[in-house]
């Protein structure tokens, strides 16, 4: 009887950037995996500028520049009253300073995301391969990042359609836009560290941090519970930091 030769293991079929980003929400695994392959990020960039862009000007149609630096601005009461004692004259000049340039930083928060992402990865490529003597190549956790933050995009469509939907713009802010965090339903004006501290545990942050944690078991050699602990680690240093960055300017 002859024997059966020997079937050599086929190999998982390359993914498009479109299977990549549906897979992202659906099957996480396979489009880190696939990062190992390339690491390639424009996909999922591309589709979060056309997102953030209607975004803006959504918010901007409905809510409006001006009130939105208005809300903003109650996030930090010390700066509200410094420009709220000034002569009505100069702060006026300074609202619309201040409206306009948070217009411009508004449209292109994306191009800004670019360099949070880097330095996202500069720390958690220094944690894993120095800290854990993992190893990682900068250029797939980057793009892992980048693939990481399309739960925000589904954030921005529900801002949007809120907004469409006729949702008021008294509390609107670009920082906490949508009822997904506790920290939204309480008054910033009253208790803005508490406030601060809140809106960090949003639904759609824990999502991004699920998936950068799966990820990372996916693109290196690297035990679950230990990729877990780096990316919520570092997560709790930034929720003390701003933190206390609101304490400082409440």
């Amino acid at each position: 009887m002859a024997t059966a030769s020997a079937v050599p293991p086929q190999e998982t079929a390359p993914l498009s950037e479109v299977q990549r980003v549906v897979n992202t929400y659906i099957a996480p695994s396979k489009t880190f995996t696939d990062l190992r392959r390339s690491a390639s990020w424009w996909g999922p960039f591309v589709l979060m500028v056309i997102v953030s862009l209607v975004f803006v000007y959504v918010a901007d149609q409905k809510v409006g520049f001006r009130k939105i630096f208005e809300n903003q601005l109650r996030l930090q009461p010390k700066q509200a009253d410094r420009i709220d004692n000034m002569p009505a004259d100069q702060r006026e000049k300074v609202v619309q300073q201040q409206t306009a340039f948070t217009k411009v930083i508004s449209y292109i928060f994306p191009l800004m995301t670019l360099v949070i992402w880097a330095l996202m990865a500069v720390v958690l490529y220094a944690t894993l391969k120095f800290g854990a003597s993992v190893d990682v190549k900068f250029k797939t956790l980057f793009a892992l990042l980048v693939y990481g933050g399309l739960p925000g995009l589904l954030k921005a469509l529900l801002v949007i359609l809120s907004l469409l939907a006729g949702v008021s713009g008294d509390s609107f802010t670009f920082q906490n836009p949508v009822a997904t965090n506790p920290g939204y339903f309480i008054d910033p004006t009253t208790n803005p560290v508490l406030h601060a501290f809140l809106t960090s545990f949003d639904i759609f942050t824990f999502w991004t941090l699920v998936l950068v944690s799966i990820g990372i078991t996916c693109i290196a050699k690297v035990k679950t519970g230990t990729a877990y602990a780096v990316v919520f680690g570092w997560f709790a240093v930034v929720v003390l930091i701003g933190t206390g960055i609101a304490a400082a300017f409440s």
